[in-house]
């Protein structure tokens, strides 16, 4: 995939702010400190487009990110153990749920997990709930570069349980540090793009 624009757009609280073109979206969900930011930044060939940041849960609407004006990357909140209050997180919960029940234009959504670690109870409850929905997921184990490649396969294989994912089910092993994955994960994004 050729990146040749990739610019912010808005941050969503509700559908009246959604776009309204119908171009497809590409939804970002994981926990909070899994590294979507950094996914997105690597992915677009930029340093600073998404902020990273050191406290979990700094996402808390929908980030729309438009790409070559032709999709977009809707960064969603990250689930865990942000420091939030009960009722943000309950808004949270309700928006985000709105989104993935309703949005005619998402299109697939790319569910973040850490390789390093089995899902967390939160990532097993995320892909259940986008499973329920229909949508196409693309499972993206992040910090590839954190652990040795003689590791990959049992890590692997402990995601590929814990979440259910059948055997056609796309896991990518991504690394923002090193770009390993970045051209599989366009690869399998493709199909969703039009």
């Amino acid at each position: 995939m050729k990146i040749i624009q990739a610019d912010y757009l808005i941050s969503a609280v509700g559908p009246a702010q959604y776009p309204t073109n119908g171009l497809p979206e590409i939804a970002l969900a994981g926990r909070s400190n899994v590294g979507k930011s950094s996914f997105i930044n690597k992915m677009l060939n930029r340093r600073n487009l998404v902020r990273t940041s050191e406290k979990p849960g700094k996402t808390q609407k929908l980030n729309y990110f438009i790409i070559n004006n032709e999709f977009y990357f809707v960064d969603v909140p990250g689930y865990g153990y942000a420091k939030v209050s009960k009722k943000d997180k309950e808004a949270w919960g309700r928006m985000l749920e709105a989104y993935f029940a309703e949005r005619e234009a998402l299109s697939a959504v790319v569910h973040l997990v850490d390789l390093r670690h089995p899902p967390s109870k939160e990532d097993i409850q995320m892909h259940e709930f986008l499973s329920y929905y229909g949508h196409p997921v693309i499972t993206v184990a992040t910090k590839a570069d954190k652990i040795p490649k003689s590791k990959f396969q049992k890590h692997k294989q402990i995601i590929v349980r814990d979440l259910g994912l059948k055997a056609d089910d796309p896991l990518i092993l991504f690394s923002s540090f090193n770009g390993t994955g970045k051209e599989e994960a366009w690869r399998a994004l493709d199909p969703f793009l039009n």
